[in-house]
């Protein structure tokens, strides 16, 4: 997730239970472009344990290549392919979810770093741009290419994070692909994993903006096809949770009004879980200072801290993603 998923949050999830392995925000891809210093930092400073995956978003070709081999030199687990951001800002420069108007250009793309690139490639992918037209000539690519692995997010790009997610296509796709399928959209929580699962065949999920709202989310998912107890998270977790995200977002260059801005990009996603009428989303979106927000969590999450924290977001309230206003 771009400007989430970075080192510090990548180390902070391993203290609640990590994902199987990590991707990357993307790198951006363009002539003359070079390595982001700062996103290179998730794979060469990591110390969690996981595979990461390298992410990719462009579309010239040439310096696809020329990315690709230089991030071959660090340890990475293997290059993702993003083809699902559904931004304005990315897919106007036909790139993201923009190339998937563009059939022939992705199989330029798959065809060039196959051929090319000796590691593992995987992408991520959203149904279509406006519609499902291309969607089975863009599977038969992933396996006439062999790609390694796909996540598919089960809307198209218009349709953004808004409405029903069409798990029967993810399932379609489980059905048609040669290489292991992860599903993708609204994994809200344990419970819907593992109605998603039954549902598509898929052989995982990818989980996004649900690891911001509950970092606890991959752990409980493994303890519940254990068959272990799912670990019931309190308002008071989640109040250490804000604790932890605001140290590791804290520079000694950023002005506290705008580090508690930065944060509230966080707390847009956990204030769902908080309260059903959506008091201390409300209150959070007019916190200007450090003394505010917490006395803010003070009246909301401590009060009555052994409260269980939803296990999903209340239905009526609705974390607003920034792409969906840009």
């Amino acid at each position: 997730m771009q400007d989430v998923t970075d080192l510090a949050f990548m180390q902070m999830l391993n203290e609640y239970g990590c994902p199987d392995y990590y991707v990357t925000e993307y790198f951006r891809v363009y002539a003359n472009s070079n390595i982001d210093k700062k996103i290179l930092r998730s794979i060469t400073l990591n110390t969690t344990g996981r595979p990461v995956f390298a992410q990719l978003i462009g579309e010239s070709i040439p310096d696809m290549l020329r990315i690709a081999k230089q991030l071959a030199n660090y340890p990475i687990a293997g290059i993702d392919l993003n083809l699902g951001c559904p931004a304005p800002r990315v897919y106007r420069k036909n790139v993201g979810g923009g190339l998937l108007r563009e059939p022939e250009t992705i199989e330029r793309i798959f065809a060039a770093l196959r051929s090319q690139f000796s590691g593992l490639f995987t992408v991520k992918m959203r149904l279509g741009f406006d519609s499902f037209e291309h969607f089975e000539k863009l599977l038969q690519l992933i396996n006439q290419y062999q790609l390694d692995m796909l996540s598919l997010h089960g809307r198209t790009v218009k349709e953004l994070y808004r409405g029903e997610v069409h798990y029967d296509l993810i399932r379609q796709a489980v059905q048609t692909l040669h290489c292991p399928v992860l599903a993708n959209g609204n994994i809200t929580s344990y419970v819907k994993a593992e109605q998603v699962l039954q549902e598509t065949g898929a052989a995982g999920v990818m989980i996004g903006r649900s690891a911001i709202r509950n970092p606890w989310i991959f752990q409980q998912i493994r303890d519940r096809f254990a068959g272990k107890p799912v670990q019931v998270t309190t308002l008071a977790d989640v109040y250490r949770y804000i604790q932890h995200l605001f140290a590791i977002t804290y520079r000694d260059d950023l002005r506290e009004k705008s580090h508690v801005n930065c944060l509230k990009k966080f707390l847009n996603f956990i204030g769902t879980g908080i309260d059903p009428e959506g008091q201390f989303l409300v209150g959070m979106r007019l916190v200007q200072s450090k003394q505010e927000l917490f006395d803010l969590c003070d009246r909301h999450l401590l009060s009555e801290p052994d409260i269980p924290f939803a296990i999903e977001p209340y239905e009526n309230l609705v974390a607003r993603p920034s792409c969906e206003s840009k």
